[in-house]
């Protein structure tokens, strides 16, 4: 499918119930509101940004780090313009103040989901979810939000790939976080592949291109590693002392050698 590159102010429907993300509505007609990938889902149509901050919306489910810590809020850096706000009335359980740091503290990640957003960008989280969690293994991984669904992939075919060929667990928020657990060996791998995924987002036929990569790379893994020589000088034991043997003969022998053909000298 041929992807349309659209710019603000291109139309993009003609009934403003179909507005989606990315766009604006003026007399009943929906219009894009950024430079970017005309997307269409179900009955709505919206713009992916080519670049840009993570603009978050309800729903979103994203890597959060609990930046500050106040008597009944963790504010979360979820890689968007402002932070996020997580109440403690939206953890699974009753927490005291004091319990706070216990459960999350600064520098401490999760997977979180936004509950709302305003209009004047108020982000609220929420942790009401068996599938959220805080993080406590593994490593973070960041990428262009853009560049989301490419390491998804169509009906979730590249992440899919992704954990079968790596023996990786992979979680990837919507925020470009993306959160890898497993031996370190594998998540070097799969930062590689994350890594080739971003640098080559736009290109077709990417899942074949990044499997193709893996392979390479574990077969190269599997090649056994040159032999390695060491020059080492031989020892002559002599009893309890070790001598090394000279190149040639040494002055001694000469001077024997001497005595033996002229007596005399």
């Amino acid at each position: 499918m041929v992807k349309k590159i659209v710019i603000p102010g291109d139309l993009l429907s003609e009934n403003a119930q179909n507005a989606g993300y990315g766009t604006y509505v003026k007399n009943n007609k929906v219009y894009s509101s950024l430079c970017g990938i005309e997307s269409s889902k179900e009955d709505k149509v919206g713009v992916i940004p080519l670049a840009g901050a993570y603009m978050p919306s309800p729903n979103d489910v994203v890597i959060g780090i609990v930046v500050t810590i106040t008597p009944s809020n963790w504010f979360m850096d979820i890689a968007a313009p402002h932070d996020g706000m997580f109440h403690v009335s939206e953890y699974p359980r009753r927490v005291e103040s004091a319990d706070m740091p216990s459960i999350l503290n600064v520098g401490d990640a999760a997977i979180i989901r936004v509950k709302d957003v305003n209009e004047s960008m108020k982000i609220e989280l929420a942790l009401r979810d068996s599938s959220l969690q805080k993080l406590r293994t593994g490593q973070i991984v960041e990428i262009e939000p853009v560049k989301v669904p490419r390491v998804i992939g169509h009906g979730g075919s590249m992440i899919s790939m992704l954990k079968k060929e790596t023996n990786c667990n992979i979680f990837v928020g919507q925020n470009g976080r993306i959160w890898i657990d497993g031996k370190d060996e594998d998540m070097e791998l799969l930062k590689k592949a994350i890594q080739l995924i971003q640098v080559e987002a736009q290109r077709s036929e990417l899942t074949d291109r990044v499997y193709g990569f893996l392979k390479n790379e574990l077969e190269m893994q599997k090649q056994p590693k040159p032999a390695t020589f060491f020059n080492t000088k031989m020892k002559i034991m002599t009893g309890t002392k070790e001598e090394t043997p000279e190149k040639g003969h040494s002055e001694e022998t000469y001077r024997k050698i001497d005595v033996l053909l002229d007596p005399e000298a």
